[in-house]
Protein backbone atom coordinates (compact mmCIF):
# COMPACT_ATOMS: atom_id res chain seq x y z
CA UNK A 1 0.00 0.00 0.00
CA UNK A 2 2.86 2.38 0.65
CA UNK A 3 3.33 2.47 -3.21
CA UNK A 4 0.06 2.74 -4.02
CA UNK A 5 -0.34 5.93 -1.49
CA UNK A 6 2.58 7.74 -3.34
CA UNK A 7 1.36 7.34 -6.44
CA UNK A 8 -2.22 8.66 -5.27
CA UNK A 9 -0.28 11.39 -3.79
CA UNK A 10 1.91 12.09 -6.41
CA UNK A 11 -1.41 12.54 -8.57
CA UNK A 12 -2.44 14.58 -6.76
CA UNK A 13 0.35 16.97 -6.37
CA UNK A 14 0.34 16.57 -10.51
CA UNK A 15 -3.07 17.86 -10.61
CA UNK A 16 -2.29 20.61 -7.84
CA UNK A 17 0.12 21.90 -9.74
CA UNK A 18 -1.43 21.66 -13.40
CA UNK A 19 -4.49 23.70 -11.72
CA UNK A 20 -1.72 26.43 -10.34
CA UNK A 21 0.10 26.36 -13.49
CA UNK A 22 -3.50 27.00 -15.65
CA UNK A 23 -4.02 29.98 -12.68
CA UNK A 24 -0.99 31.63 -12.71
CA UNK A 25 -1.17 31.91 -16.82
CA UNK A 26 -2.17 35.94 -17.31
CA UNK A 27 -3.14 37.14 -20.86
CA UNK A 28 -0.50 39.58 -21.43
CA UNK A 29 -1.71 42.66 -23.42
CA UNK A 30 -0.14 43.81 -26.93
CA UNK A 31 -0.38 46.79 -25.69
CA UNK A 32 -0.01 48.32 -22.06
CA UNK A 33 -2.16 51.53 -20.88
CA UNK A 34 -0.14 54.05 -21.27
CA UNK A 35 0.47 52.80 -24.94
CA UNK A 36 -2.78 53.09 -25.91
CA UNK A 37 -3.42 57.01 -24.33
CA UNK A 38 0.03 57.86 -26.20
CA UNK A 39 -2.21 56.18 -29.13
CA UNK A 40 -5.57 57.65 -28.72
CA UNK A 41 -4.07 61.24 -28.42
CA UNK A 42 -1.75 60.75 -31.59
CA UNK A 43 -4.82 59.83 -33.38
CA UNK A 44 -6.53 62.53 -31.89
CA UNK A 45 -3.76 64.95 -32.73
CA UNK A 46 -3.41 63.56 -36.88
CA UNK A 47 -7.53 64.02 -36.98
CA UNK A 48 -7.42 67.28 -35.60
CA UNK A 49 -4.53 68.45 -37.81
CA UNK A 50 -6.34 66.94 -41.08
CA UNK A 51 -9.41 68.73 -40.65
CA UNK A 52 -7.67 72.37 -39.51
CA UNK A 53 -5.50 71.26 -42.56
CA UNK A 54 -8.40 71.13 -44.96
CA UNK A 55 -10.40 73.85 -43.43
CA UNK A 56 -7.14 76.41 -44.26
CA UNK A 57 -7.53 74.95 -48.08
CA UNK A 58 -10.89 76.00 -48.16
CA UNK A 59 -10.08 79.14 -46.64
CA UNK A 60 -7.33 79.57 -49.47
CA UNK A 61 -9.56 78.53 -51.86
CA UNK A 62 -12.34 81.02 -50.98
CA UNK A 63 -9.74 83.83 -51.07
CA UNK A 64 -7.69 82.89 -54.24
CA UNK A 65 -11.97 83.15 -55.64
CA UNK A 66 -12.02 86.42 -54.58
CA UNK A 67 -8.60 87.80 -55.59
CA UNK A 68 -9.69 86.30 -59.44
CA UNK A 69 -12.85 87.84 -59.29
CA UNK A 70 -11.27 91.46 -58.29
CA UNK A 71 -8.49 91.19 -60.98
CA UNK A 72 -11.29 90.46 -63.61
CA UNK A 73 -13.02 93.50 -62.54
CA UNK A 74 -9.89 95.68 -62.97
CA UNK A 75 -8.68 94.74 -66.35
CA UNK A 76 -12.23 95.05 -67.35
CA UNK A 77 -12.14 98.15 -66.51
CA UNK A 78 -8.43 99.22 -67.57
CA UNK A 79 -10.18 98.19 -70.95
CA UNK A 80 -13.08 100.66 -70.37
CA UNK A 81 -10.59 103.28 -69.22
CA UNK A 82 -8.55 102.62 -72.33
CA UNK A 83 -11.02 103.19 -74.58
CA UNK A 84 -12.34 106.52 -72.91
CA UNK A 85 -8.69 107.46 -73.15
CA UNK A 86 -9.03 107.25 -77.03
CA UNK A 87 -11.68 109.13 -77.24
CA UNK A 88 -10.57 111.94 -75.01
CA UNK A 89 -7.49 111.84 -77.35
CA UNK A 90 -9.60 112.10 -80.50
CA UNK A 91 -12.48 114.58 -78.81
CA UNK A 92 -9.23 117.09 -78.10
CA UNK A 93 -7.81 117.15 -81.60
CA UNK A 94 -7.01 120.70 -82.90
CA UNK A 95 -8.80 120.31 -85.93
CA UNK A 96 -11.83 119.39 -84.18
CA UNK A 97 -11.68 122.05 -81.74
CA UNK A 98 -11.24 124.27 -84.10
CA UNK A 99 -14.29 123.38 -86.22
CA UNK A 100 -17.00 123.44 -82.95
CA UNK A 101 -15.25 126.89 -82.34
CA UNK A 102 -15.94 128.27 -86.08
CA UNK A 103 -19.56 126.77 -85.34
CA UNK A 104 -20.15 128.38 -82.07
CA UNK A 105 -19.49 131.61 -83.75
CA UNK A 106 -15.85 132.09 -82.49
CA UNK A 107 -12.98 133.73 -85.29
CA UNK A 108 -9.12 133.08 -85.24
CA UNK A 109 -7.67 136.88 -85.10
CA UNK A 110 -4.19 135.37 -87.02
CA UNK A 111 -2.53 138.74 -84.09
CA UNK A 112 -3.77 137.34 -81.14
CA UNK A 113 -1.98 134.20 -80.89
CA UNK A 114 -0.94 132.73 -77.81
CA UNK A 115 2.63 132.34 -77.57
CA UNK A 116 5.15 130.08 -75.58
CA UNK A 117 7.34 131.80 -73.96
CA UNK A 118 10.41 129.58 -72.31
CA UNK A 119 12.61 130.00 -69.34
CA UNK A 120 16.17 129.36 -69.62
Amino acid sequence: MGNLARKYLEQQQAEQTVQNKSQVKLKKSWLTPGEKIIGVVFAGMVCFGSVHLISNQSNIYEVNKDIQAVEEKISEQQKVNGDLQVQVSELSSYDRIFEKAKKMGLIRDENNDVKVVQER
